[in-house]
């Protein structure tokens, strides 16, 4: 029963980016690592075979096997904020070789809200990895991720799109740069020193001569390990307040699942610049009912432009060459793949019907030679797999209904990887 039902799975990309989410419904349908963790759990108990589950500001995707979509967007809704009548509106869904595609552009930071963010081929590295030690990850999905995984290193060493640097945390900075002067000194705080806030840091110091940065995080040894490196200030999470009051730019990365900083901490009447690099949201939106303060939030930081940026789009033909020719290797596999088992079932039929045959004719045949009978026959049974193997091919769009037909009329066994 098990192997007659997962012959029905199909492989589908189901999900919502900041093509068509804007942030506050992206903060919705964001997963938290124990949340992910609870989802696969899920998955597993209700005979899902593979799936991976990522989850970054600009998106949140499942990549699976299911018998229908709708079984990974229940798990996605059951396990965020979102609802399926929401996802409706706003989501994608794709399957087989669309769902392939998907893969491929993201991973290789063509689908990216910055073009040739690579920071994501990293995070889909880590959600496959999870799912491996869940067991969650078939041979089909292994092998998809690692072709995504070479065509992303082939973009980054033979074409200029991840020229640069990149990524929200640095148009952060870019935003700092294009609205500040150059030599001035602005008292900055990072509150969050996660991935995003690491980030953060190290372009502050790599693009700006600004030295005077505090760094507060919950877990205060975190961001003392960062601001050892750099010789910053630290600052403990309870002085959060008291520091606003002293800054002339905040940047929030907490990374938290509600806001973490509400007009209720700002008692400063000095300008004050928020930067909120966090989904979802951290910083709430009543902040903007005090003059002194703007909030500007990813989405908006995502659209600033720059000539390194501009220049990238030249460059997106020689990444889809590099992407068709890993993705071509692929989908060899992927056809030898679908009817590999009913080739090795139809050798070992033939084999079958070899063995009884020389059986019954080795008593009836003078001077019957074993060894020639063996090595004509299997000569045989090579050559008609052969055939077979050449008509299965060529068939592409009847495949299925070829190798149905191989099984009924040799009465193979029914295999399915």
């Amino acid at each position: 029963m098990a192997a007659a039902a997962a012959k029905h799975h199909t492989f589908y990309a189901i999900g919502i980016s900041y093509r068509k989410a804007d942030a506050e419904m992206r903060g919705a349908f964001s997963l938290s690592p124990d949340a992910i963790d609870s989802l696969l759990v899920q998955a597993k108990a209700e005979g899902i075979p593979s799936l991976a589950v990522i989850s970054t500001c600009n998106r949140t995707e499942l990549y699976g096997f299911a018998q229908h979509p709708f079984q990974l967007i229940k798990l996605l809704c059951e396990h965020s904020n979102g609802t399926v009548e929401q996802f409706e509106k706003i989501a994608y869904v794709h399957k087989n070789e669309k769902a392939n595609n998907h893969l491929f552009s993201v991973g290789t930071g063509l689908d990216s809200q910055i073009l040739g963010d690579f920071e994501i081929i990293g995070q889909l590295k880590l959600a496959f990895k999870k799912s491996k030690s869940y067991q969650l990850i078939n041979p089909y999905m292994e092998r998809l991720i690692n072709a995504v995984i070479q065509a992303s290193k082939r973009i980054k060493t033979e074409t200029d799109l991840s020229s640069g640097a990149t990524s929200v945390s640095f148009a952060s900075v870019q935003y700092i740069l294009q609205n500040f002067e150059k030599n001035s000194s602005q008292r900055i705080t990072l509150f969050g020193t996660g991935k995003i806030g690491r980030n953060t840091c190290e372009n502050l110091i790599k693009h700006t001569e600004n030295k005077e940065i505090t760094l507060i995080n919950r877990t205060k040894n975190k961001a003392e390990l960062i601001a050892g490196k750099f010789d910053l200030v630290v600052k403990d999470y309870a002085q959060l307040e008291e520091q606003i009051a002293q800054s002339d730019i905040l940047i929030v990365a907490t990374g938290a699942q509600n806001p973490t900083v509400s007009k209720d901490l700002i008692f400063t009447n000095r300008p004050l610049l928020i930067l909120d690099l966090s989904i979802p949201k951290n910083v709430n939106e009543n902040v903007r009912e005090l003059e002194n303060v703007k909030l500007i939030h990813l989405d908006e930081l995502s659209r600033i432009t720059n000539r390194t940026l501009e220049n990238r789009v030249h460059f997106i033909p020689q990444a889809e060459v590099i992407i068709n020719d890993i993705h071509n290797e692929f989908k060899l596999w992927q056809e030898s793949r679908r009817f590999a088992p009913t080739m090795s079932a139809l050798k070992n039929k033939l084999a079958l019907l070899k063995e009884a045959e020389i059986k019954g004719n080795r008593t009836k045949i003078t001077d019957f030679n074993q060894e020639q009978a063996d090595l004509i026959a299997d000569k045989i049974i090579q050559k008609i797999a052969g055939h077979f193997a050449n008509h299965l091919r060529d068939e592409e769009e009847n495949m299925e209904e070829a190798i149905e037909l191989l099984n009924k009329v040799f009465k193979l066994e029914q295999v399915v990887f």
